[in-house]
């Protein structure tokens, strides 16, 4: 978490850290430890311009694709302000400590609002594992009416939907599914 390209640690660095955890190492055996990792799968350079030392050279997520992940979730207008920051200070852990401080950038989108329903998120994901299962789910699905107030569809009767699909159409997961009652394929707005 501490390594990147450029901000590499020496080997006088590396057992200066491990000093203060409590673990005596010498030079010769940083070495022979980090080649053990590289065996194991650790892609670590050793960088010899200045400046110098041992870093992580590539890790799960590139650190372009990180920034568009932020930027993703930043601009979803289905996920929370509060579910945003959390994404993204989990996202800042795939980087080094430096890469993650430039992942505290702003997208600004205009006319852009968050939702503030926090249940979406976990919907989606109740969905997504219905469809896995090849379960049917239950729920109620309502509309906002022009004086901006909740109204449930049907009289509040409970939809069962056998879901087969989410889509994704103008920023807005949708659900596609088999209605038995209808006999037919209906989207939903999730």
């Amino acid at each position: 978490e501490k390594t990147d390209e450029m901000h590499p640690i020496s080997t006088t660095e590396l057992v200066s850290m491990l000093e203060r955890n409590g673990i005596s190492a010498e030079r010769k055996s940083v070495y022979d430890d980090i080649e053990i990792l590289k065996k194991f799968g650790m892609d670590i350079e050793n960088r010899r311009e200045q400046p110098s030392g041992y870093y992580i050279a590539s890790r799960d997520f590139e650190f372009p694709e990180l920034k568009l992940l932020v930027d993703a979730v930043q601009c979803a207008r289905f996920i929370t302000r509060k579910k945003s920051e959390e994404l993204i200070r989990k996202l800042e852990k795939l980087a080094s400590r430096e890469e993650a401080r430039q992942l505290h950038r702003q997208v600004f989108v205009l006319n852009r609002i968050k939702t503030k329903n926090e249940n979406i998120y976990y919907s989606v994901d109740q969905i997504h594992t219905a469809i896995a299962q090849n379960a049917k789910i239950r729920f109620q699905y309502y509309e906002w009416t022009v004086s901006k107030e909740i109204h449930l569809r049907r009289d509040g009767m409970f939809y069962e939907i056998s879901p087969w699909a989410l889509t994704w159409d103008d920023e807005n997961y949708y659900m596609v599914g088999y209605d038995p009652q209808g006999k037919m394929i209906k989207h939903y707005r999730v």
